[in-house]
């Protein structure tokens, strides 16, 4: 056994074992350092997200957008309202059918977009930085097909999709 997370008790080794609570302590600290990087530039990973999907893959609609970004319609909206509103994104009306709008990232947006990924850069090195460039790309490819396998229904996901 080791000392505890918290400096308290140690955990057990069966604990310190186990893949899925490894990954949630993991994922627990990049979220952590993913918010503060993003933070200090006044955007958050939803901004990020939307500004990516514009890059990659151009002008969307909104629906499209929630599509390429795991983002719900209704937090979308707000986004791209507030990504608007600093003129990272034009939001117009779809020529081809003027009920809905498509989201085109700006000159503005790109530059942002820039400086965001330096600063997730940077978080990412933070949180690897045990790890060599060879282990840093094994576990992005290990973890790549994890999430690929049950974002596909793989035999241990129910049929509530959980």
């Amino acid at each position: 056994m080791t000392t505890g997370e918290n400096g308290g008790a140690a955990v057990p080794a069966r604990l310190r074992e186990l893949p899925s609570r490894l990954l949630g302590q993991a994922s627990t600290h990049a979220q952590r350092l993913v918010t503060e990087a993003l933070g200090r530039a006044d955007a958050h990973k939803w901004h990020f997200a939307v500004l990516v999907a514009l890059e990659e893959s151009g002008p969307a609609s909104q629906a499209a957008l929630s599509d390429r970004t795991g983002i719900h319609r209704s937090d979308l909206v707000a986004v791209i309202s507030e990504l608007a509103g600093r003129e990272l994104v034009e939001r117009a009306p779809d020529p081809e059918d003027r009920r809905r709008n498509v989201i085109t990232l700006t000159p503005l947006g790109r530059r942002r977009l820039r400086r965001l990924e330096q600063l997730l850069d940077a978080a990412q090195g933070e949180l690897l930085t045990p790890l060599s460039a060879a282990e840093r790309e094994q576990l992005t490819r290990l973890l790549g097909r994890i999430v690929e396998h049950h974002a596909h229904g793989g035999p241990t996901m129910g049929s509530d999709g959980r």
